[in-house]
């Protein structure tokens, strides 16, 4: 593992054939576009979370999940604040969310980020089917912003000055 680190991961996951489960991958296209020129972001979008992207999030200063939520109301958008779960036996790779990943970051590489949070939006639909419902639709261009905003705070608190008095 480098000891390069990474100011602002964005892991965002979700299946673009499965309708709403796409807007992370879409919101890391967004994303990947937006802060193309910024060395500081780096994007990776997938269908799931694995564990192999444990020594990435080693890696990072920040990280920002993004992903789709069925427990959400459709369109409803929620940034929270992430903590690595509790311990648990054995390796789960088919439902590995946020938490998870970040308990097995810090069990794998002794490190985490400073600082962790989840940008979801709730699901009008997972059909199979590509693009998103009204719903997600309508949230877009928030969703979008509050990346934006979300990826500034980010950076903002991963700037040298604040590195230097830790």
């Amino acid at each position: 593992m480098t000891t390069n680190k990474i100011d602002c991961l964005i892991l965002a996951c979700g299946n673009t054939l499965r309708e709403d489960d796409g807007v992370g991958p879409w919101l890391a296209a967004w994303a990947e576009e937006r802060f193309h020129n910024d060395t500081r972001v780096h994007v990776i979008a997938r269908q799931q979370w694995t564990p192999d992207l444990a020594e990435g999030i080693a890696q990072a200063e920040s990280v920002l999940f993004i992903d789709c939520s069925v427990e959400l109301p459709p369109g409803a958008l929620r940034i929270t604040q992430v903590e690595p779960s509790m311990p648990v036996q054995g390796l789960a790779t088919h439902h590995q969310g946020a938490a998870e990943l970040l308990a097995l970051t810090r069990d794998l590489y002794d490190s985490l980020p400073s600082r962790a949070q989840l940008l979801t939006i709730g699901a009008g639909s997972t059909d199979l089917r590509e693009g998103f419902s009204t719903a997600v639709m309508t949230v877009l261009p928030q969703a979008t912003s509050a990346l934006d905003e979300t990826v500034q705070h980010l950076l903002a608190a991963s700037a040298p000055s604040q590195r230097s008095q830790r």
